[in-house]
């Protein structure tokens, strides 16, 4: 007697994916808590009189690259399994918009947390030899009152995306996202870029401009 299956369709439609799939700002949040418990997998945990468990300081051998790898591989996996339920265009621009949303709200806080939204107080990070010092290999090209120019040679964010064939990811989810994290510092700041390591561009030209 031949046996009856029944199918059960493993499809979402894009109102079922975006409202019972693992939403992006979720997979932000587990990212980095898995590279967390790894680290502390083998030993044992010794809580700090007064601290929560929760606050206890741990002492990581991961190398930024091992980092890297861990927060982003579930962000890489998730997004392309939305290019798999979406296609590539609809996933892509949907990532895009919750790094455009991220990064303005990223610059609207650092702007307040400062003190100083100029253009100078902006591009200081790039200036300070020990910010991007594991993640950027860069050198300044221009710095005037109005313009500062930075050019980016190597790039983890690059790196990483790239090794895991998810470029284009990549770009939507961390490069896209440089565009409007100076507008959210100050809206007359302006990035101009043509080149990306992302892209496979041999280096990121990142030109700040102040507009008034």
């Amino acid at each position: 007697m031949k046996k009856e299956t029944t199918k059960i369709s493993t499809k979402f439609s894009r109102r079922d994916l975006l409202t019972k799939a693992i939403p992006a700002c979720a997979i932000v949040c587990i990212a980095p808590c898995k590279a967390l418990s790894l680290t502390n997998s083998s030993k044992e945990l010794v809580l700090q009189e007064g601290k929560h468990k929760f606050d206890t300081e741990m002492e990581s051998k991961l190398t930024y690259r091992q980092l890297f790898y861990l927060q982003y591989s579930d962000i890489i996996t998730f997004s392309k399994y939305l290019k798999q339920e979406l296609g590539d265009k609809d996933a892509l621009e949907l990532i895009k918009k919750i790094s455009d949303k991220r990064s303005i709200n990223t610059g609207v806080l650092q702007a307040q947390q400062i003190g100083d939204n100029s253009l100078q107080a902006f591009v200081q990070q790039f200036k300070n030899p020990l910010t991007y010092n594991y993640s950027l290999t860069k050198e300044i090209i221009e710095d005037t009152d109005n313009s500062f120019e930075v050019k980016v040679t190597e790039c983890l964010w690059a790196d990483v995306f790239r090794s895991q064939d998810a470029a284009d990811i990549g770009f939507a989810w961390i490069c896209f996202g440089d565009y409007s994290w100076p507008k959210g510092f100050n809206p007359n700041l302006k990035m101009v870029r043509d080149k990306t390591l992302m892209e496979g561009d041999d280096y990121c030209n990142h030109r700040y401009v102040y507009e008034t």
